[in-house]
């Protein structure tokens, strides 16, 4: 690792590139316990970055070609980015107490509206989640494990925790992706809108402001938003999109995150991953 000679180091370098993610600790036990000198120390720097970065594309092209693209695995492979040494299992396990404490308090009779209430009570009340109007762009807002830990989040990451938590108590939430927001549609799955004269023609009974701690929309609240952002409506901002949609444009919150604070190593990556989803 550490001879002068680049066709030397470039060799062993490849190698354990191919090694892949075994090679990372002892990396950083050599890193930590012997001292080489400081071509030795950051050339053990970059090549562990490198080494993490293909693991990431490589969960991430993974998957983005599985079938059931689980959304809190995608959020979780993006935060992995950043935070390569997170922890899953906490995270899993933190998103699982949320949703037995939603459970313990929801029952078959509920409305849907009733049933929201619920959500928004434990998720934004007991738990203390908010949106980050003050630090609105930090790219901490985007990863998971930094949302977990601070409680605070944009409209995407609040999105995404609130559905994920929602769909694991059987509840029909998803997100929709609205330009300069994002929000989350309950879906009409038992056809109250049939028996409404002014009903939802995308299939949705109302929408959830998750950066407003659960606040309830309806169709012409959307409209009035595009209409004061200029934007004419289109199916998509009324309807839910895709998981790949919601990581897509997590990767491009991201993007313009780092860009603000001028990490142009960061954009380049992140770019690089969002690539691999078109």
């Amino acid at each position: 690792m550490d001879d002068p000679d680049e066709q030397i180091y470039a060799h062993v370098r490849d190698r354990l590139l191919e090694i892949g993610p075994d090679a990372v600790q002892l990396l950083e036990s050599s890193w930590e316990e012997k001292d080489y000198g400081l071509l030795f120390q950051s050339r053990i720097e970059v090549l562990i970055h490198e080494i993490q970065f293909e693991e990431c594309k490589r969960q991430l092209s993974s998957w983005y070609s599985s079938s059931s693209k689980d959304l809190l695995k995608g959020t979780i492979i993006i935060a992995k980015h950043q935070y390569p040494g997170l922890d899953e299992k906490a995270i899993y396990t933190f998103i699982e107490r949320i949703r037995r404490d939603c459970w313990l308090e929801l029952n078959h009779n509920m409305t849907a509206f009733e049933s929201i209430r619920i959500i928004n009570k434990v998720l934004f009340g007991q738990y203390g989640f908010s949106g980050n109007s003050k630090n609105y762009n930090s790219p901490l807002n985007s990863f998971i494990n930094t949302v977990i830990e601070t409680k605070k989040g944009n409209p995407l990451s609040l999105s995404i925790l609130y559905s994920v938590i929602a769909q694991e108590l059987k509840l029909p939430i998803y997100g929709v992706n609205l330009p300069n927001h994002f929000i989350l549609a309950y879906m009409d799955n038992n056809g109250v809108n049939q028996f409404i004269s002014n009903g939802n023609e995308y299939g949705v009974l109302f929408y959830i402001n998750a950066f407003s701690k659960g606040s309830m929309l309806q169709k012409d609240d959307i409209v009035q938003f595009l209409s004061s952002i200029q934007v004419a409506p289109q199916a998509s901002h009324f309807q839910p999109c895709s998981n790949s949609d919601i990581i897509r444009r997590m990767i491009t919150n991201l993007i313009a995150s780092f860009q603000q604070v001028g990490n142009l190593e960061k954009v380049n990556e992140l770019m690089e991953l969002r690539g691999l989803l078109d």
